[in-house]
């Protein structure tokens, strides 16, 4: 039984008791549903006679008196008790709580998804990056973040396009392109280009394919060289995202943002809700109405376009093409851009606590032997996404990214994260994953067909076996608190804590007979028990885009 399933009982008792006339109503669409801080004291607890004793103008204990005699009566429940000022504590029956382990077999990938979000059309952009150069670490977070938020949510029912803005205008192009032309000429990169060792790079590749280039009239030549580093480069961006597991629907080109009108389109659509205004030759949109600390310039008094106006039309065409949440993955160096989307929101005529959403991720360093790795993308000495990757691997990385809050510094540190030990958090939950498929492969080896045998969930009363199923059925709740609150690192701590359930439970509770004992039903309802955990750590790793290994 989940809490979800719990809360569904207790909320049929308080209908029950509110018919029968002992509760005047209404009955809370949502009950509440929490595990005690002591097992002492059950395995879960609800606080909902608090709530309702007011209504019901009597003490919380009378009122959780009555709902723990209506919840005795479930089937399923074991006991339910009244403690402290009213709170009812609940203890599941054995088979009850066993039953949890059938079903999520039976649910498989589906275990822990849900229609929380059903219904809503989400826009995740993140990572963003300037087509001028690879992915580096300050972008690796958000390409694990930003992929395992779209997972969690899609998981949650929600409609979700992963989307990559293109920052392919601009004197960044310009610099670019004049730094990989320089090189192709032999002379030096200007002061203000792009110096790594990955230019020279890019201006071979192209020299190679394009030999004529180097004929063509400098500006020309200039833009020539541009236009070609720059889809070589993301090519390059898009191969080294593929590899770490970072898929995106759109890739969202900011040219493409002016050329097909949708600036105009914006400009019309905040007119129309009254809040461009003209001053000083210059073109205003009235932003401090909605908290921000000025207002921001659209169009310059020598009538070019501002980087706010391609901000602005971006968040407008986003919500043209129907999404019902924009939500941006930014860097630390972005905190002036929350207030600057909130107020472009509600100056489009929208809901800035609905319709736009902004997380700030904070900076990420790589560390060996106690040493940082330190970076400059125009010096060279980068640290780039695909080093990571050779370090620690595709899975390490992500893993390790996702782990933590994105508000939060993080420090990698490489020596650990290539270790084969259970202080590796990766290899701790990946570990369990291959130790019950070794479970379950010896079982076969046996002959267990234990799919076919009955399954009695009854038998699973030993004291470990609870905690585990406990833990099974705080799967669904931890993803849809992942995706309500945009919190992807609470995956990896609820795998942690499942691991080191199904350790203990492994430690023990004999799960295979021994020698020539013969196969007893208890056996076969631990290997249901040990299939169902293996499914929920597969189904959490893949919300991480992280591999659940049969073998280590």
């Amino acid at each position: 039984m989940t809490p979800d399933a719990l809360a569904r009982a207790v909320r049929d008792v308080l209908v029950a008791l509110v018919a029968d006339g002992h509760l005047p109503g209404p009955v809370p669409d949502d009950v509440v549903i929490e595990r005690p801080r002591s097992k002492e004291h059950g395995d879960y607890a609800t606080p909902v006679a608090l709530t309702l004793a007011k209504s019901a103008g009597v003490p919380p204990r009378s009122v959780a008196e009555l709902i723990a005699g209506g919840l005795a009566a479930q089937p399923g429940i074991a006991s339910a008790e009244v403690a402290g000022p009213g709170f009812v504590n609940i203890r599941l029956a054995a088979d009850a709580q066993g039953a949890l382990a059938g079903q999520i077999v039976e649910s498989g990938i589906a275990y822990g998804e849900n229609d929380a979000l059903a219904g809503v059309r989400v826009n995740v952009e993140f990572i963003s990056a300037n087509p001028t150069g690879p992915i580096h670490l300050g972008h690796a977070r958000w390409a694990a973040v930003g992929d395992a938020i779209a997972r969690v949510l899609a998981a949650a029912g929600a409609d979700v396009a992963r989307e990559f803005y293109i920052n392919d205008r601009g004197v960044q192009m310009d610099r670019f392109g004049a730094s990989v032309t320089a090189v192709a000429q032999g002379r030096p990169v200007p002061e203000d280009g792009y110096h790594g060792a990955y230019i020279a790079d890019l201006a071979a590749a192209i020299v190679a394919a394009e030999p004529q280039i180097l004929d063509l009239p400098d500006d020309d030549q200039r833009r020539a060289f541009r236009e070609a580093a720059y889809v070589r480069q993301m090519d390059q961006q898009k191969a080294v995202l593929d590899l770490f597991r970072t898929h995106f629907d759109v890739w969202y080109s900011e040219r493409t943002l002016h050329d097909t009108g949708a600036v105009e389109r914006a400009l019309d659509r905040l007119r129309a809700q009254g809040h461009v205004f003209e001053a000083d030759g210059a073109t205003w949109l009235r932003t401090t109405d909605f908290g921000d600390d000025k207002d921001r310039v659209l169009i310059k008094a020598d009538g070019e376009l501002t980087y706010f106006a391609s901000d602005t039309a971006y968040y407008v065409d986003k919500r043209i093409r129907g999404f019902d949440v924009a939500l941006y993955l930014l860097g630390a160096d972005h905190h002036g851009y929350v207030s600057r989307l909130r107020a472009i929101a509600a100056c489009a005529g929208d809901d800035m606590d609905r319709n736009v959403e902004v997380l700030i991720g904070q900076l990420v360093t790589m560390m060996r032997g106690g040493e940082e790795f330190r970076m400059s993308k125009r010096a060279g000495m980068m640290v780039t996404l695909e080093d990571l990757i050779e370090e620690v691997g595709v899975d390490a990385a992500r893993y390790s990214l996702i782990r933590y809050p994105v508000d939060s510094p993080l420090s990698l540190d490489l020596d650990l994260l290539t270790q084969r030990t259970n202080d590796n958090p990766v290899f701790y939950v990946q570990y369990a994953h291959a130790r019950i498929a070794s479970v379950l492969r010896n079982a076969g080896e046996l002959g267990i067909d234990w799919r076919s045998r009955g399954y009695d969930p009854a038998l699973l009363d030993h004291e470990r076996e609870g905690d585990l199923l406990l833990a099974l059925a705080d799967y669904p709740a931890a993803v849809t608190a992942a995706a309500e609150l945009r919190e992807p690192h609470r995956i990896p701590r609820y795998l942690e804590s499942l691991a080191t359930a199904y350790h203990r439970f492994y430690d023990s509770c004999r799960v295979l007979p021994r020698g020539d004992e013969p196969v007893e039903p208890r056996h076969v309802a631990r290997l249901w028990l040990c299939a169902a955990t293996l499914q929920v750590l597969a189904n959490g790793l893949g919300l991480c885009g992280v591999s659940a290994p049969d073998r280590m």
